[in-house]
C-alpha cells in the first residue's frame, strides 16, 4: 500500500466526498477515485459506500483507517529519523503531563533523561488526562505523564512509575473536627476528570456513599485554596498539596478504610519500531519505576484507559 494512496484514502474519510477530499490534497477528481479504487483493488474489498450523507466507510474500510494513521505516522517518523540521523541531531522527544506531575516529578526524571543522554531534547505540554492520551494516540506525543483511569486504548501500551498516596485536607482548624468524611462537604474538579474518578474510587472503597459536592472546580491550585480557606474538604494527590501541608496552610485529615493512592503511569503509542528518543525515555523509565518498588516485588499493574 503506497503512502500516497493511505493519505488519498484518509482525506476521503475524513471529508465523506472526493472532491472536497481532492481540493485539500491539490488533486483532481478522477486522481482521487483512481486512487481509491486501486486501493481497493489492491485490498480486494470496498472502502467506502455511497449515501444521503455522501460516503461512508465499509466495515473493512473502518477497520483500516487506524492502521493508515499508524502507517503515514511511521512514514514521517522515519523520514525525521533519516534527516536527524544525517543532521547528527536527535529529533526531540515530545511529552504531555498533567500539570501536577510536571511540577512534583518531572524535574527529577528529566534530569536524569539528561545525564544520561545529554543532546535529547524534550518538548512539553501540559494538558488535562483526555487530551493526552489523544496526542499519544494519534502521534502528537511520544508519551505521556498522567494517572491511571478506566481502560486503555488498544493502541496505547503504559508503564506505572509509582503510587502516589492520596490525601483528605482541609482547613488547620478542621484537626480539632471529628466529623467523618461521610458528613463534610467536598471541593471536587467536574465529573469525568480525573481527579473527580479518583474521590469517586476512593470513597467506594471506603463505603462511603457519593460524597457531597460544595464545589466543582476545574484548577487543583484552587481546590487547595478553597480547601485551606475552609470552604470543604478535598481528596488529592499528596504530591499536589504537600507543600501547603508541610507550612501548616492545610491539615491532612483520618480516611477511613484502607489508604486511598493513584497510580502515575507513563503511556506511549505500541509500534514496531521505537523513534530513538522515545526508546531512550523507556529505558531510564525502567529503573524510575524500580527505584521505588520493593526489592523482588513486581510492578503494579495499572488498568487499561479509555481512548
Amino acid at each position: 500500500m503506497h503512502p500516497r494512496l493511505l493519505k488519498t484514502f484518509l482525506a476521503v474519510a475524513r471529508t465523506r466526498n472526493v472532491t472536497r477530499a481532492g481540493e485539500a490534497l491539490h488533486l483532481a477528481q478522477s486522481s482521487v477515485s483512481d486512487q481509491i479504487q486501486a486501493l481497493e483493488a489492491d485490498l480486494g474489498v470496498p472502502l467506502f459506500v455511497r449515501g444521503r450523507q455522501g460516503l461512508s466507510l465499509t466495515p473493512a474500510g473502518d477497520a483500516l483507517r487506524p492502521y493508515a494513521q499508524e502507517l503515514l505516522a511511521l512514514a514521517d517518523e522515519a523520514r525525521a529519523a533519516a534527516t536527524a540521523g544525517a543532521a547528527l541531531a536527535p529529533r526531540p522527544l515530545a511529552l504531555g503531563a498533567l500539570e501536577t506531575i510536571a511540577a512534583a516529578r518531572l524535574p527529577q526524571w528529566l534530569e536524569d533523561l539528561r545525564r544520561r543522554h545529554a543532546l535529547l531534547r524534550v518538548n512539553l505540554d501540559i494538558a488535562g488526562s483526555g487530551a493526552l492520551l489523544q496526542g499519544v494516540a494519534d502521534g502528537m506525543l511520544d508519551a505521556a505523564f498522567c494517572f491511571a483511569r478506566g481502560r486503555l486504548d488498544a493502541r496505547l501500551a503504559h508503564r506505572v512509575l509509582r503510587t502516589e498516596p492520596l490525601a483528605l485536607v482541609g482547613p488547620p482548624s478542621a484537626r480539632a473536627d471529628a466529623a467523618p468524611p461521610s458528613a463534610r462537604q467536598f471541593i471536587a474538579t467536574q465529573p469525568g476528570c480525573v481527579y473527580r474518578e479518583m474521590l469517586d474510587a476512593a470513597c467506594a472503597q471506603a463505603g462511603l456513599r457519593g460524597p457531597a459536592i460544595a464545589a466543582e472546580v476545574g484548577s487543583l491550585a484552587a481546590i487547595a485554596r478553597l480547601a485551606a480557606a475552609g470552604e470543604g474538604c478535598a481528596l488529592l494527590p499528596r504530591l499536589a498539596v504537600q507543600a501547603q501541608l508541610e507550612r501548616g496552610e492545610l491539615a491532612e485529615l483520618p480516611w477511613p478504610g484502607p489508604a486511598a493512592s493513584a497510580s502515575l503511569i507513563l503511556v506511549w503509542r505500541r509500534r514496531r519500531a521505537q523513534p530513538p528518543a522515545l526508546a531512550n525515555l523507556l529505558e531510564a523509565a525502567r529503573d524510575w519505576a524500580a527505584a521505588v518498588t520493593p526489592a523482588g516485588a513486581p510492578l503494579p499493574r495499572a488498568a487499561p484507559f479509555p481512548s
